[in-house]
């Protein structure tokens, strides 16, 4: 089936779900959309079907994407708006969204007993990955089904296929965890070499070329150096990640002290108010706990008033 004839209903799009709904119609998809705040659709509506209800737009689509907040919305969504009971036998659901591994199972027996497939694909990059069609896709299901999807994935980054169902949220989990805890230890190192008066936009400029140097230190080091907390990924959304971290481990008889303790301060960023900036904002709380600025190198470690 080439890329013009499938049909591809796409539910939520929010801050990630409407660069990959760009990506995907400049592909030549063709696209029904779905989103709860339907004012979201309209600068596609010249390109796209909107459809009323998310099961309205599922009745005729060939692969059916979520990229929803939160297990609970997808849930809602797939469930309790009856999207799984509006599909055509042999579609493809594709869940992009991040939601627990078990709830990914439960998806999948659902679509297997309405004759359709079933795909967990979480991604990673945030929005500017999205934009730019560079999504790391991992993807849980059948080898047959991740080939179905493949033309779709290429739109929107690369996909690797972690194993069955669920393994690709587990791939996400894993993944949310070295980035909330990376981001925690930039806040950490930067406002330390601030405070003894370094500035921290050199030091993260020499950082970048040694053992310390990723992608965390390179994009949200620098947003922490120019105090841009503007949400790509909410705060409120990694600390959400964080808990179901938590949760797996606990579920698997694992203790997890690093993701507890950087769970412990997004807890205590979103309390004091800050749950929509981006997570990268994290140093925020840190500098709440220190009383502290980051500051440059003319006002290195400045007092907070």
């Amino acid at each position: 089936m080439s890329q013009s004839s499938l049909h591809v209903a796409f539910l939520g799009v929010g801050l990630m779900g409407a660069p990959m709904v760009r990506n995907l119609l400049d592909a030549g998809f063709s696209l029904t959309l779905w989103n709860r705040t339907a004012s979201k659709c309209a600068p596609f509506a010249g390109e796209a079907r909107v459809a009323e209800s998310p099961a309205q737009a599922v009745e005729t689509a060939d692969i059916v994407i979520t990229m929803l907040e939160n297990g609970q919305v997808v849930e809602d969504v797939l469930v309790g708006q009856k999207v799984v009971a509006a599909l055509k036998p042999g579609a493809l659901v594709i869940d992009m969204s991040s939601v627990q591994p078990s709830l990914a199972r439960r998806h999948a027996a659902l679509a297997q007993e309405q004759g359709a497939g079933y795909l967990d694909a979480p991604v990673s990059g945030g929005t500017i990955g999205a934009a730019e069609a560079r999504l790391s896709i991992m993807a849980g299901g059948s080898v047959e089904d991740v080939e179905r999807a493949r033309p779709v994935f290429e739109a929107m980054g690369k996909c690797t296929r972690i194993g069955p169902v669920g393994a690709g949220q587990l791939a996400k989990l894993a993944n949310q965890a070295i980035v909330g805890i990376t981001i925690g230890a930039v806040s950490e190192a930067l406002l330390l070499a601030a405070k003894g008066g370094a500035d921290p936009a050199a030091v993260r400029e020499a950082l970048m070329g040694g053992f310390a140097g990723s992608r965390i230190l390179e994009l949200h080091g620098q947003r922490m150096i120019d105090r841009d907390f503007a949400p790509g990924a909410p705060a409120r959304i990694q600390l959400k990640d964080l808990r179901m971290i938590l949760d797996e481990a606990r579920a698997e008889g694992l203790t997890l002290p690093l993701a507890q303790q950087v769970h412990n301060e997004y807890q205590s960023l979103i309390a004091n108010g800050h749950s929509e900036v981006d997570h990268s904002g994290l140093l925020l709380e840190l500098e709440h706990l220190n009383g502290a600025l980051m500051g440059s190198a003319a006002e290195p470690g400045k007092k907070v008033d």
